[in-house]
């Protein structure tokens, strides 16, 4: 089994509302966005898939989020863009693409707020 790894990153501004603390407040993040994918099949050429490929599928989902105020998205309008919320949102929307069905299957996707801070959505089998 092969794992593929890609990162992309874009800039963003929200607010955790109810949140009891400094987070409930308007604030930006350059977040980073980890996906994988996992693989076993090579093709003619030797890949599982192309990592430019991965890179501009990630890059689609994320360019609708970059330098957006994420509370007056549609898809946060009900929920929290929490790193967990930001996650879910991206995997689902990735797990949606033709191409991640075809040789790879979706492993995880990762989402860094911070340099520190990070959390990982996948889905069990």
């Amino acid at each position: 089994m092969f794992e593929l790894v890609v990162n992309g990153a874009f800039e963003a501004a929200h607010r955790l509302v109810d949140y009891p603390g400094k987070c409930n407040r308007l604030h930006g993040h350059s977040w980073t966005v980890e996906l994988s994918v996992v693989g076993n099949k090579l093709n003619k050429i030797g890949m599982v898939a192309d990592f430019k490929t991965l890179k501009a599928l990630l890059m689609e989902v994320l360019d609708k989020m970059d330098h957006q105020y994420l509370n007056e998205l549609p898809q946060f309008k009900e929920v929290n863009p929490t790193a967990e919320n930001l996650a879910q949102y991206i995997y689902h929307t990735l797990k949606q693409n033709e191409i991640l069905a075809e040789n790879v299957k979706l492993n995880y996707v990762k989402v860094w707020e911070s340099p520190k801070s990070a959390v990982i959505y996948r889905e069990d089998d």
